[in-house]
């Protein structure tokens, strides 16, 4: 899954991709190197990043998934929100997938809403808000708290009708460094709520920090944990850096033909 932000202040690519010819090519390239999906955010998720008004919202991702389908009609599109009304406007304007990072928390009408769409909804888990999630972030054991508010969210959609169910377990959003490392060891404990794992990983503060280095030096970082996250299940990457999560797909997948 390849990145889009068109937000002006995403931490990695903030104001990047704002104008039309940058972001076709960004988008090409993507493609080009192997992505199925393209996940376009107009709300940036950073930590303590400034709230932003559904109008603003709309305003901002209506007219680029108009430009995309027009210009990649096969392209499979996925719209990274939290609001329900802007997932029915992004579906009915030829968007795929929705990606909700409140897991249905910021919305209550979302569940409900994916639900009667029919598509595909990655519901991941946050502590708190893009605003305080990394405040104070306190588990008592991490691991067990996400598995049992994503089995317990996934039954309810379950229950409801839900078909396509993809889980993300938040790395970064609501976490702190120590927390996510447990998680990425333990990803393949996730495997029992027996939907697809997507892992965004990419660039997060969890590789630079440590290594003492900013975002953009952190590609090699991010093909490490990318690697991990694969091994131990994840079945989708959320990426930055398109060609480079494909060679990691396509040498792990060469390496499980010999084992």
């Amino acid at each position: 899954m390849g990145v889009l932000n068109i937000t002006p202040d995403s931490f990695f690519d903030g104001g990047k991709y704002v104008e039309k010819e940058n972001i076709l090519k960004h988008v090409a390239k993507m493609l080009l190197d192997g992505a199925t999906f393209i996940d376009v955010g107009a709300y940036s998720s950073r930590p303590g990043a400034a709230h932003v008004s559904q109008e603003e919202e709309l305003n901002r991702i209506l007219p680029i998934l108009q430009l995309l389908t027009s210009h990649f009609p096969d392209a499979l599109i996925s719209v990274d929100t939290f609001r329900s009304e802007v997932a029915k406007k992004s579906i009915e304007l030829g968007a795929a997938m929705i990606n909700d990072i409140s897991g249905g928390n910021a919305d209550e009408k979302m569940f409900t809403t994916v639900t009667s769409l029919q598509v595909p909804y990655i519901m991941m888990h946050m502590q708190g808000t893009p605003q305080n999630m990394q405040d104070n972030p306190s588990y008592k054991n991490v691991t067990q708290e996400i598995m049992f508010s994503l089995s317990k969210k996934s039954t309810e959609l379950k229950n409801l009708g839900l078909n396509d169910l993809i889980i993300d377990l938040g790395f970064g959003f609501g976490k702190t460094i120590e927390h996510n490392y447990e998680l990425l060891k333990n990803i393949d404990y996730f495997q029992h709520l027996d939907a697809p794992i997507l892992t965004g990983i990419s660039r997060k503060s969890m590789l630079y920090r440590p290594l003492g280095i900013e975002p953009k030096d952190a590609l090699n970082a991010t093909t490490f944990a990318n690697t991990i996250a694969i091994q131990k299940g994840t079945s989708i990457l959320r990426v930055h850096d398109v060609k480079e999560a494909n060679e990691v797909i396509l040498l792990n997948n060469l390496l499980n033909k010999l084992v």
